[in-house]
């Protein structure tokens, strides 16, 4: 059994929580087909936003001297980030320089890909996730379980109890609305007090050098409102070339993660606020890499909407945490090898490859060739499983020889209805373990078809 399998078993196990999570998850998924129905060019913006992303990414260089030249006509200083350790180092340079030692943050998929929470505490510094799932993750010291909605592993009543112990609620907590006024009052405190505000980037604009920052609930713009240092960290793959193209993405962005018309908040920063100070930094943490592969360099076109993962029946009943990175389900599962393909070898294999997660992109990568295009790839490299490659090189051998291939499925339709269900599972290994095999039939299909034709 490999590493997501095994880490898998947890939610698996518990059966209430899996159909839970599942129904959960899939809600979302009927959200975004509802909303993109009513959007008549709905294709047409797929089409659009895979050809902008495309066309940026093959002149991505150009795009980002360009955007450093903008942005720093507009007074933001920006600094470049060969690696997650140089940006956690440049963060944390900007922090101490200013003596700040309370930091409010909103959502950012790239600074918990860079581990820079941990970093900043080591420090001294007090680091406060002020999206609500975030700092729901962060209350119970765990990483989030899915890159929109951090937290959709938790039932109300496992929030309340942490909210109980963490921030005193009273006891028994459970209902939403008093768990989110809860959150609220205790976040206001932190915004007041922080020193300084750091965010993610949605889009960055090359032709404006701005940058958008897309929340639901309007703490991006809290946090970078009172205290007077902006720290934006953005992937370099976040580039748009034009301010018109981002009208693209907007429209698709929401309804392909929550299935909402558009975010609460589109915010846009442009420049700093006066007496203020706006660091953008600029990351690539093996972008570079990723660019270079003529296969896989789609992958950069992602918007982080999380669509695939609420289709993905794989992640839907295994949970985020499984996947063992930041980004899990089918686009991590693409990611994660670039970055250690020896780490991460078992995810590409944690996919049916049913092709939902390429249906449902807004950019239109496609995540299941992908997926299949890392198998073969991590196989010549001799890193999958030596009785998988063994398996696969007998199967392929039985399968080029039609006679061989008729009496293995004899064998086992015969001796597989004398054998006991459980002892088939166990002998099925890992994958037996919470599946059931469908009854064996009596005769092959070539059998049927000849019988069929007879009759």
């Amino acid at each position: 059994m490999n590493a997501h399998a095994r880490a898998a078993l947890t939610l698996v196990r518990d059966e209430a929580r899996l159909h839970w999570h599942d129904a959960a998850v899939w809600n979302m998924r009927t959200k975004r087909d509802r909303a993109a129905s009513v959007v008549p060019d709905w294709e047409a913006l797929r089409d659009a936003a895979s050809r902008i992303k495309l066309h940026t990414l093959s002149r991505l260089a150009d795009y980002l001297e360009e955007f450093e030249r903008k942005a720093l006509a507009l007074g933001a200083q920006v600094h470049w980030a060969a690696d997650a350790a140089e940006h956690n180092a440049i963060v944390l340079g900007l922090l101490r320089d200013r003596g700040v030692t309370r930091l409010v943050k909103s959502k950012s998929m790239l600074t918990e890909e860079c581990h820079l929470n941990g970093v900043l505490e080591e420090a001294g510094i007090e680091v406060v996730d002020t999206d609500l799932g975030e700092r729901i993750v962060q209350l119970g010291k765990e990483p989030p379980s899915h890159i929109v909605m951090p937290a959709i592993h938790r039932k109300r009543e496992e929030i309340g109890e942490l909210f109980h112990r963490t921030l005193h609620t009273p006891a028994g907590l459970s209902d939403p609305k008093q768990l989110t006024e809860a959150a609220r009052q205790h976040l206001r405190e932190k915004f007041l007090a922080g020193q300084a505000g750091l965010t993610g980037v949605n889009f960055a604009i090359a032709e404006t050098g701005g940058f958008v920052v897309c929340t639901n609930e309007g703490n991006a713009d809290l946090g970078v409102a009172l205290p007077p240092i902006h720290i934006a960290s953005m992937g370099v793959e976040k580039l748009i070339p034009r301010a018109a193209d981002l009208a693209v993405f907007l429209r698709l962005l929401a309804r392909s993660g929550t299935g909402q018309p558009i975010t609460t908040y589109t915010s846009h920063f442009h420049g700093p606020r006066p007496g203020g100070e706006l660091h953008l930094v600029l990351v690539d943490n093996g972008r570079s890499n990723l660019l270079a592969s003529e296969t896989h360099r789609r992958a950069l076109c992602c918007i982080r909407c999380g669509a695939c993962m609420n289709t993905c029946p794989v992640y839907r009943r295994s949970g985020g945490h499984s996947y063992g990175t930041t980004v899990p389900g089918p686009i991590g599962s693409v990611l994660s090898p670039a970055a250690d393909a020896e780490r991460n070898v078992a995810l590409p294999f944690a996919s049916s490859l049913c092709g939902s997660c390429s249906d449902v992109c807004p950019v239109k990568i496609d995540l299941h060739s992908q997926l299949l295009a890392w198998r073969r790839e991590l196989d010549a490299r001799g890193l999958t499983p030596a009785g998988k490659r063994r398996g696969v090189a007998i199967a392929s051998w039985v399968f080029q020889r039609p006679r061989l291939y008729r009496l293995a499925g004899w064998m086992v339709r015969f001796f597989g209805r004398l054998m006991p269900a459980g002892l088939l599972r166990r002998m099925s290994g890992g994958w037996g373990q919470e599946r059931d095999l469908p009854p064996l039939p009596a005769r092959s299909f070539r059998e049927e078809w000849r019988s069929r034709r007879a009759s």
